[in-house]
């Protein structure tokens, strides 16, 4: 891959894109095809990190107002099956969220609504614009995640990037990364009803305050929370627009999966050419 000097995610998703185009199924992924263009990656990811932290933006304009629908996911593909829970008692009622974006990051980076309070080194609000066109609403933090404070900044992150820059989208102008857990599951570990019930109001307020034109949900937990349907496959889930709140809403495989599960490279490929066309449309 000579030649890929000034901007190597845009000249690695450019080949990406020509490769789907011409009906490439897994090979992206395959030996030191892979490896070289996670590389490109990591490069991208360094010199931007060389510029100086990630700036919270000034709040975007205008709130709507969202339900939360009631999620009970099963375990998906990307992550550690969760230990046996003891009985737990309702919490009492909380009172609304803030609708002022500013506020709502506030109360989230002092957030004790669940255990994980207790073990995590720091909340992982989100990244990105918060005028986005587009929101990707992945599922937990990771190691690297609780580490720097914001979301999607491992390998998977990085091949996000990547994907995200194949149909001419970037979290420095376009889209904003958050997840449906602002705090880390010990061990990586799946995200449990009660954490989940806790959490998603502030992903649920965020989508509010920022009222994209779509939404990407990368996993199992985020798609079935965003979509409704608690019972229902991410397979059975994809491949098809939903919506949320009046947001078309795509949903896809996570891009750990996709780094472990090469087969699922075209079905991801075929899920952001469909978020092309909604974004396209809106």
């Amino acid at each position: 891959m000579s030649g890929l000097s000034e901007h190597p995610v845009t000249e690695a998703a450019r080949l990406l894109r020509q490769r789907m185009e011409m009906g490439a199924g897994d090979v992206f992924l395959e030996d030191l095809t892979r490896d070289e263009v996670m590389a490109l990656a990591r490069k991208a990811r360094t010199a931007a990190t060389s510029a100086g932290p990630p700036v919270a933006a000034s709040p975007p304009r205008g709130a709507g107002s969202a339900g939360a629908p009631s999620p009970r996911p099963d375990p998906g593909p990307d992550r550690v099956p969760a230990a046996p829970r003891p009985e737990t008692r309702s919490a009492p009622a909380r009172p609304p969220l803030p609708v002022d974006y500013r506020a709502l990051r506030d109360e989230a980076m002092g957030c004790t609504r669940c255990a994980l309070a207790q073990t995590r080194k720091q909340v992982v609000f989100s990244d990105g614009v918060e005028d986005a066109r587009l929101v990707v609403v992945g599922e937990a933090p990771g190691a690297n995640e609780d580490d720097t404070g914001f979301p999607f900044v491992g390998a998977a992150g990085q091949f996000l990037d990547l994907l995200l820059a194949s149909v001419d989208l970037s979290r420095k102008d376009s889209a904003y990364i958050c997840n449906v857990l602002k705090c880390r599951p010990p061990g990586n570990r799946n995200p449990q009803p009660e954490e989940i019930e806790a959490c998603s109001p502030f992903l649920l307020r965020q989508l509010e305050i920022i009222a994209p034109q779509a939404l990407l949900a990368v996993g199992t937990f985020s798609a079935q929370l965003l979509t409704g349907e608690s019972k229902t496959s991410l397979g059975n889930l994809r491949g098809r627009v939903h919506s949320y709140q009046g947001i078309p809403l795509v949903v896809t495989y996570h891009p750990a999966a996709l780094l472990r599960n090469a087969r699922w490279t075209r079905s991801f490929w075929d899920d952001l050419q469909l978020l092309r066309q909604v974004m396209d449309s809106a």
